[in-house]
C-alpha cells in the first residue's frame, strides 16, 4: 500500500483561509498520528529567532534588568531564511558571531517632559548579519512602532546590547514560531469521541463551528452509527506571531517532521549520517551546555556519594539502590 494513501485515496489539502497571520486548511484522507504529530512540531520544534542574551550597560528606568531583558527576549524577530543562521552548538565562535547570531543595540533616553515610549522600532539591528532580513524587530502596527519596551521619564535611559539566536520552542516560549495552533478532526462528533455534558439541550448549549460542520457534512437524525469509523480529516487553524507566515511554519513543521523520521529510520537500518548536521531536527542553543537536546547528562554528586541521580552505576540513587540493580546503600 502506498504509505501517502490513508483508505484508497490520495491526500487532499484544501486551504479554507490564508493571509499574513492566520493560515486555515483542511487536510484529507490523512491519519490522526502524523497529523497531531505536525500540531505538536509546529508548536515546538520549528526554529527561529528570539533575543537570548542581553548585555545591560545602562538602565535607570523603573524596571529592573531582569524585567526589561524578559519583554525584550519575547519582542517577535523576522525569521525568514533562518536556515542561513547556525546553531550556537554548530558554530566553532566563543559566545556569538555573524554566523550563528544576529546583534541588536537599544539605546534610548529620555530628555523632555512627557513620559517617552521606547519600542521595538528603536531596536537597531547591526550589520554582518547572515541575511538582510533576519532578525528584524516584527513591526505590523499601523503607526510603525512595534511592542513597547518601557517607559521613561526625564533624565533616565536605557543602554542595552541584544544577541538573537537561533532556537525552537521546546526550551523556551520566545523561540515559538506560532501563537497558537487550532486542531479539530471531528467536529460534528460523528465519532463519538466526546460526552458533552449538558443541562437540557446539548445543541443548544454546545454551539458548533459552522464552518467545519458543514464541509465535514452534518449528520442526519437517527443516522446509524459506524463503529469502525476513523478520523480522516483534520482541520488546522495556524496563527503566527509575526516571526514567519502561516505557510511556513506549515512547511518548516513537515521539513523537521521529516528530518526526525529519517533520524528514526536511520537507527534502524543502521545507515551512516552523511549529513554532518545529522537528522536531530531542531535544536536550542543553551540545552547541556549548548549541545542540544540529546547530549549526555553530565549528572552530578550528591551528598551521599553517588555519581548521578540519573547516572549513577546500577540505579543508584540518592536513598539507596533502586530494585533493579546495584548495590551498597548509603543508609
Amino acid at each position: 500500500m502506498d504509505p501517502y494513501d490513508v483508505e484508497g485515496g490520495a491526500i487532499n489539502v484544501r486551504f479554507l483561509e490564508a493571509d499574513s497571520v492566520r493560515g486555515k486548511f483542511l487536510i484529507q484522507n490523512f491519519d490522526l498520528a502524523t497529523a497531531n504529530s505536525l500540531r505538536r512540531v509546529m508548536l515546538s520544534e520549528v526554529p527561529t529567532m528570539a533575543i537570548d542574551v542581553v548585555e545591560v550597560q545602562n538602565n535607570t528606568s523603573v524596571l529592573a534588568d531582569e524585567f526589561i531583558c524578559h519583554r525584550l527576549g519575547l519582542i517577535p524577530l523576522n525569521s525568514k531564511n533562518v536556515d542561513d543562521v547556525l546553531y550556537s552548538r554548530d558554530c566553532e565562535c566563543d559566545g556569538y558571531c555573524d554566523q550563528c547570531s544576529v546583534i541588536l543595540t537599544l539605546d534610548a533616553k529620555c530628555t523632555g517632559d512627557e513620559v517617552m515610549k521606547v519600542y521595538a522600532r528603536d531596536l537597531v539591528v547591526s550589520e554582518g548579519r547572515p541575511n538582510d532580513e533576519v532578525g528584524t524587530p516584527v513591526i505590523t502596527d499601523p503607526d510603525g512602532l512595534g511592542s513597547v519596551i518601557v517607559k521613561l521619564r526625564k533624565g533616565q535611559a536605557v543602554k542595552m546590547k541584544c544577541i538573537a539566536k537561533k532556537g525552537i520552542a521546546k526550551e523556551h516560549a520566545k523561540w515559538a514560531p506560532s501563537a497558537a495552533i487550532g486542531f479539530e478532526y471531528d467536529p460534528n462528533n460523528k465519532l463519538r469521541h466526546l460526552d458533552y455534558w449538558y443541562e437540557e439541550d446539548a445543541k443548544k448549549e454546545w454551539p458548533i463551528d459552522e464552518e467545519n460542520s458543514n464541509i465535514d457534512g452534518l449528520p442526519q437524525d437517527g443516522e446509524p452509527f459506524d463503529f469502525d469509523a476513523v478520523p480522516n480529516r483534520f482541520f488546522f487553524d495556524v496563527e503566527t506571531v509575526g516571526g514567519l507566515e502561516p505557510d511556513q511554519i506549515v512547511l518548516q513543521g513537515i521539513k523537521v517532521l521529516q528530518q526526525k523520521l529519517a533520524s528514526v529510520i536511520q537507527e534502524l537500518t543502521g545507515a551512516e549520517d552523511t549529513n554532518m548536521d545529522g537528522f536531530g531536527g531542531g535544536q536550542s542553543p543553551q540545552m547541556n551546555g549548548g549541545q542540544g537536546y540529546g547530549a549526555p547528562d553530565p549528572g552530578y554528586t550528591t551528598p551521599y556519594g553517588n555519581a548521578s541521580v540519573w547516572g549513577g552505576a546500577g540505579g543508584a540513587t540518592p536513598f539507596g539502590a533502586t530494585p533493579y540493580g546495584g548495590s551498597g546503600n548509603p543508609w
